[in-house]
């Protein structure tokens, strides 16, 4: 892996559906199902120098599904699944808000709940990213909305809900790409960025 003080493009990946099997509010390690091809997209990401950081909205925290230690137990255990296979996320940031129950509690609207940028501003505090290069893949409009507030590329894939969710896009928030899954999502990317040559 790269020198992590080296300051260098990230991949803003989404996590359920998109990294591992969607199963709606997931609060439990043991119900991780890592989706094909995920291993060898991150392996490449590593292989060219790219942070690989999860950003993932999880409701399931405000609606009392499961509590924010649940959470980080999850992201905790797909960075070790993923690890163990020679993978590396360097880190998974989430959302635990609900627009809905925030309003109930008169609560200020959050700033990290996707297609806001605050986990994306909160990795460019911790981290030496260079968004020149840096991209955001998910299975969701809101994903193709994170990425258009960040001013990179949004790569839709339709693993998880992405088939419903290409249905849906608002005139205007167009994916860069729309990828069976993630590895072809960082195949296309790479091919663009020059850091794939040939098929």
């Amino acid at each position: 892996m790269a020198d992590l003080r080296t300051r260098r493009p990230a991949a803003f990946l989404d996590r359920d559906g998109t990294m591992i099997l969607e199963r709606d509010f997931l609060g439990d390690p043991d119900g991780i199902e890592l989706l094909p091809g995920v291993v060898e997209a991150i392996q490449l990401l590593n292989e060219w120098g790219y942070w690989v950081i999860g950003v993932s909205n999880q409701s399931g925290v405000a609606r009392g599904y499961f509590g924010t230690k649940d959470v980080e137990a999850v992201n905790e255990r797909i960075i070790d699944l993923l690890a163990k296979q020679k993978a590396y996320v360097n880190r998974i940031y989430y959302c635990p808000h609900q627009p809905d129950i925030s309003r109930q509690r008169n609560e200020a609207p959050c700033e990290c709940r996707k297609p806001a940028p605050g986990m994306i501003q909160h990795a460019l505090r911790e981290y030496p990213i260079d968004l020149s290069g840096s991209f955001v893949a998910g299975d969701s409009a809101v994903d193709i909305g994170l990425a258009h507030r960040a001013g990179i590329p949004g790569l839709l894939v339709l693993t998880g809900y992405g088939l419903r969710e290409r249905e849906l896009l608002a005139p205007g928030l167009t994916p860069d790409v729309i990828a069976d899954d993630l590895l072809s999502a960082v195949h296309w990317f790479g091919h663009r960025m020059g850091l794939i040559v040939g098929t």
